[in-house]
C-alpha cells in the first residue's frame, strides 16, 4: 500500500492520495485501511520513511567532515528529486519522525561531532544545510505542475518569454537585468543551481 501511495504522489502530487482512492484501487472498505494507519497523517510519515529506505546512506562514509556533508547533501538531493512531493511535504519546525529520515540526521550530526562543536551549533549547521536543499528542490513539484499545466518544459517558456523580457527591459532602468540577455546558455535549472550553491552553503552554515 505504502508503494502504492508513493508511485501515486510521484505521478499526481500528494494531493491525489487519498484513504478512500487507496482502498478502492486495493478493493478494501475505505474503514480497512484504519488497521493499517491511523490517517492521512500517519500514511504521510510511512511514506516519507519509505521514500528515504529506497536509498540508505553508506555505512563506510568517506572521510572528512566536507565530503561526509557532501554527501548528505546531494544523497538528500536525489531523493528530492526522484519525489517532488517530498521536499513541500518535510517540514524544519514540525518534523517528520521517520527512522529511514532520521538516519539523515544522524549522519550529518555524525559528521559534525568531530569539529567538537556545541550540539546546538550542530543542529543549527544540520538546518541550514537541510534548509538549502529542501528549498531548491521545492521547485522540483512546482516545475512538475508548471510543465502539466502549459504543455511546456522550462526552456521552451524561457524561449516563449523572449519578447515580454525585451519590452521591459526596453522601459529602462534595468542596466544589470539587461546583461542576462548578453549571457550564452546560462543554465538555470535545478541541479545546476545546486550544484554552484552547494559550496557556498558551507559558509552560509
Amino acid at each position: 500500500m505504502i508503494r502504492h501511495a508513493l508511485a501515486l504522489a510521484d505521478a499526481e502530487g500528494l494531493d491525489a492520495v487519498s484513504m478512500r482512492r487507496l482502498a478502492a484501487e486495493h478493493e478494501l472498505p475505505t474503514m480497512g485501511l484504519y488497521r493499517y494507519v491511523r490517517g492521512k497523517d500517519d500514511l504521510v510519515r510511512m511514506m516519507v520513511d519509505a521514500a528515504f529506505a529506497e536509498a540508505p546512506l553508506p555505512s563506510v562514509p568517506p572521510r572528512g567532515a566536507y565530503a561526509q556533508l557532501e554527501l548528505a547533501a546531494r544523497h538528500l538531493w536525489d531523493i528530492f528529486r526522484r519525489h517532488p512531493w517530498l521536499a513541500p511535504t518535510m517540514s524544519i519546525t514540525r518534523p517528520e519522525f521517520a527512522p529511514h529520515g532520521m538516519r539523515y540526521t544522524e549522519f550529518v550530526l555524525a559528521a559534525l561531532a568531530p569539529l567538537g562543536l556545541p550540539m546546538t551549533e550542530m543542529m543549527h549547521v544540520n538546518i541550514s544545510l537541510f534548509g538549502f536543499v529542501r528549498g531548491l528542490a521545492m521547485g522540483f513539484e512546482t516545475e512538475a505542475q508548471a510543465a502539466q499545466h502549459t504543455g511546456m518544459t522550462s526552456d521552451e517558456w524561457m524561449q516563449r518569454q523572449g519578447e515580454l523580457f525585451g519590452g521591459i527591459i526596453g522601459l529602462g532602468g534595468f542596466p544589470m537585468v539587461a546583461r542576462i540577455a548578453e549571457i550564452d546558455d546560462f543554465d538555470l535549472s535545478l541541479d545546476a543551481v545546486f550544484d554552484y550553491g552547494l559550496p557556498a552553503c558551507w559558509t552560509a552554515c
